[in-house]
């Protein structure tokens, strides 16, 4: 039985501020079954200088998903999705709204910005590896990601 894996893995960038939250996405995505190359960007400034390949950022790979807190340092979620979408370059790529806010105002607002859904992020630790693996199964298995 052979266990090479074939083909590119899947690029994921995830714009988290909190430690944990990167660590906890980390270990389900670890876990999972999808090849994944996971890139994180600590607030909105830097992820956008990482999908415009600017700087040291210069040689990343296009991500194929962006899972995107709203609540950043420097640049919020919010100003960060709207750019993403108004980009020939980058608006093709799914961005999954993944954060604390449970705010009608910020869904709505997520939505009308284009985002390719939205999920509030569980405060139980099993729910919040559950929510990540959920994530993984849709987005990198069921759905078919477009090329770039």
């Amino acid at each position: 039985m052979s266990t090479e894996v074939i083909g590119k893995p899947i690029e994921i960038l995830l714009v988290e501020d909190s430690p944990s939250d990167v660590r906890l996405t980390v270990e389900a995505l670890k876990e999972g079954k999808v090849w994944n190359h996971l890139h994180v960007a600590e607030d909105g400034v830097q992820a956008l200088s990482f999908l415009r390949q600017e700087g040291e950022y210069a040689n990343v790979p296009r991500p194929d998903l962006i899972l995107l807190d709203l609540n950043l340092p420097l640049k919020d979620g919010r100003e960060v999705l709207a750019e993403i979408k108004a980009d020939e370059a980058m608006r093709r790529i799914p961005v999954v709204i993944l954060t604390t806010s449970k705010a009608e105002e910020d869904i709505v607002r997520s939505y009308d910005l284009h985002a390719n859904c939205y999920i509030t992020k569980p405060v139980d630790l099993e729910q919040f590896i559950g929510v990540v693996r959920a994530i993984e199964s849709f987005w990198l298995t069921v759905v078919k990601l477009p090329p770039y």
